[in-house]
């Protein structure tokens, strides 16, 4: 059995592993956003690749969701007492490891699928681990500017770390997106793949995004299986991620159902053959097979319970 997961960060990293629990012969594939990239320091950062490697080569920090386990602070200690901007991201040295490998061969001109795979020997994640697209695409979000009050369009992370979303978005523009090309063998594995999994990832900077990429949209209309998405809204709000901060800005309700429409249903020019949404949450989706299951990854099991359920809507 070949399952792809199409994800982004924390929530997408754990439901990847609800994935490998549930079926642990499967072959799995995960297609990860790259659109959160961000070059800090000089070094090349994949946010959404870096948690989804760590989380299943069991190196996370559970507590944070991010980052690596055991880490210490010491260069990021010693650059803020340089005042070396910027000092909002912090880089844990376990973490910087990992930046300076990616930078150093990215600048050797291997390509960032090459790079990912490399990174993943030492992890053994479990999957086949691939970006979305080998081309640079970085998310950048358009705001007032406090100062002028003129539009100005800062990176994703400086909105999303920085000013943990608080200033009101305006636009997100995907930069680059409308050059990238999907990563090597992205389209193969979602067309040959008896399941496509959406994770209850960001609809907008997310899921959207990897959607954003020039034919992959069009690989997961023509997958072989059923394309099954899990909401990332219970009742009415974003468990992470801050969805309820992106999907007004695009025209999307904060709901299961305002979800499920925006994905649509693939037979009528959507992606979505199956939604699952939350016990108790109600969402009509037309031409989807709506399904309400637990959807909070509280625990191993519950996460395990959450992919079978995903996997019990695709057919397999």
């Amino acid at each position: 059995m070949h399952i792809v997961v199409l994800a982004g960060g924390v929530g997408g990293a754990r439901f990847l592993r609800g994935v490998l629990a549930a079926v642990p012969a499967a072959e799995v594939t995960a297609v990860v956003n790259t659109g959160d990239d961000v070059t800090l320091h000089g070094l090349r950062i994949c946010p959404d690749l870096d948690t989804v490697m760590y989380t299943l080569g069991d190196g996370i920090d559970e507590e944070r969701g991010w980052g690596r386990r055991g880490e210490s602070w010491t260069v990021k200690d010693e650059l803020a007492a340089y005042g070396a901007e910027p000092t909002w991201f912090g880089l844990g040295d376990r973490d910087l490891a990992t930046h300076l490998v990616r930078t150093r061969m990215l600048d050797a001109g291997y390509p960032l699928s090459d790079v990912t795979a490399a990174l993943a020997e030492r992890w053994q994640p479990g999957v086949r681990l691939l970006p979305m697209s080998d081309q640079r695409v970085e998310t950048h979000v358009v705001v007032t500017d406090p100062g002028t009050g003129r539009p100005q369009a800062i990176h994703f992370q400086e909105w999303w770390v920085r000013h943990r979303a608080a200033l009101d978005a305006q636009a997100f523009v995907q930069v680059g997106v409308d050059d990238a090309r999907p990563g090597p063998g992205v389209v193969e594995a979602l067309t040959s793949a008896d399941a496509v999994l959406f994770a209850p990832s960001n609809p907008v900077v997310s899921i959207g995004t990897v959607l954003g990429v020039p034919g992959i949209r069009d690989a997961v209309r023509a997958a072989a299986g059923r394309v099954v998405g899990v909401s990332p809204i219970v009742e009415g709000a974003a468990l992470r991620g801050m969805a309820d901060r992106c999907l007004p800005v695009v025209g999307v309700e904060v709901s299961a159902e305002g979800v499920g429409r925006h994905y649509g249903a693939r037979s009528a020019d959507g992606v979505l053959d199956a939604w699952l949404v939350h016990t108790g949450d109600q969402a009509s989706v037309p031409g989807v097979d709506v399904r309400a299951v637990p959807l909070l990854m509280s625990d191993p099991e519950a996460t395990r319970a959450l992919a079978r359920a995903a996997l019990d809507a695709a057919g397999v």
